[in-house]
């Protein structure tokens, strides 16, 4: 573990964009017992945004976390997303907003959300890395990071432009390490050159690590009782300067999976290495969406149509060949959104895709699959 900052107690970090649900809202309850297990086994790192479970996330910590834990033991960190804000006079009362949602004073870590060439473009032209800045010499920001989701060369730029940045989360996966589209590789030797400490987010590439293919589980069954999420958590935590490993926990079982190997963390065997490799192989094979089901798309989408619902439909169905899929899309996740085909083919999910998925085309062959009639 990179012990750069000395707060942070160990490499594994809970990430609160998928918080257990009860009736469309936050479960406080399950949420305040994860967070007291997380607590008790010696972890204190909790990663949220503004807009992450539609609001909700920041709220939930405050009820769940900050209201009920002296300020000195945890770690909480919050973004700037670019979607809540348009000048350079927002940024300020946003943050503010931000601090009173999750209840505290400041926040550890800060980061400029989700940057891109084009969205590094709009915070320049708005300051709003001086913004966070000036925050940060008010003391309502320890530390001042950005969260990165773009090639490898613009990430070298902004790290070039703004050499106080002190920390960047990437994704970083064992599928996407070696991506052309994504540059996971490309971007974590871009972090390592600027020596600047990694916060890992997707590790589990949105749960897609976890829910594999029947012969990719056997491949790990073999190696023993290991969970899927052990060996992807494992492999992102085992290169050097990596900080923290996030992973968006929704229920405890979960979690206790996840502490129980990353407590007292052990590397992967060469062993495990090449199980990985394997798995890798078939992964790609399903010509798998990669998406994570961030949902930032459907906070764009005019018709609301719940595009990763429907990616995620579209999956199963090419590696399960599962039924349910049909009855998931045509009883499920299309009575109150509108269909694939009702797509208008704006584009405004594209622009704010993390994953930079071609949506319009992939909704297209959603429909010819699931409306054949």
């Amino acid at each position: 573990m990179n012990t750069y900052f000395n707060e942070v107690k160990k490499n594994f970090g809970f990430g609160c964009m998928r918080l257990p649900m009860k009736d469309d809202k936050v479960d406080h309850t399950l949420t305040s017992k994860m967070v007291d297990y997380f607590l008790q086994q010696g972890f204190n790192y909790f990663d949220t945004a503004h807009g992450y479970l539609g609001g909700k996330s920041e709220i939930a910590l405050k009820a769940c976390l900050t209201s009920r834990y002296p300020r000195n033991q945890y770690i909480l960190t919050d973004k700037l997303s670019t979607h809540h804000f348009n000048k350079q006079e927002e940024i300020r009362p946003l943050f503010e907003s931000q601090l009173e949602a999750c209840g505290v004073d400041y926040f550890d870590f800060y980061l400029m959300h989700a940057q891109s060439d084009e969205i590094y473009a709009k915070y320049k032209k708005l300051h709003a890395y001086d913004e966070a800045r000036k925050l940060k010499a008010e003391g309502k920001i320890k530390h001042f990071g950005i969260s990165f989701h773009d090639k490898a060369d613009v990430l070298d730029m902004i790290l070039t432009e703004n050499p106080d940045i002190e920390v960047v989360q990437i994704q970083f996966n064992y599928v996407d390490y070696e991506d052309p589209a994504l540059q996971s590789k490309a971007c974590y030797e871009v972090c390592r050159k600027h020596n600047k400490p990694i916060i890992v987010m997707e590790p589990v590439k949105g749960g897609n690590l976890v829910n594999l293919p029947e012969e990719a589980k056997r491949i790990y069954e073999d190696l023993g009782k290991m969970s899927p999420a052990s060996y992807a958590l494992r492999f992102a935590a085992g290169f050097d300067g990596m900080m923290m490993v996030l992973s968006g926990m929704s229920c405890m079982a979960q979690m206790e999976d996840n502490l129980s190997f990353m407590k007292d963390f052990q590397p992967l065997s060469s062993k495990e290495q090449e199980a990985v490799k394997q798995v890798t192989k078939i992964f790609k094979s399903k010509n798998f969406i990669p998406c994570t089901a961030c949902r930032y798309c459907m906070e764009k989408c005019p018709k609301n149509i719940a595009i990763p619902d429907l990616f995620a439909c579209l999956n199963a169905k090419k590696v399960y060949g599962d039924w349910n899929s049909d009855y998931y899309y045509n009883n499920v996740h299309t009575v109150k959104n509108a269909k694939a085909s009702e797509c208008l083919k704006c584009g405004l999910c594209e622009q704010i895709c993390p994953q930079h998925l071609h949506i319009r085309d992939l909704l297209v062959e959603v429909a010819q699959t699931f409306e054949k009639e």
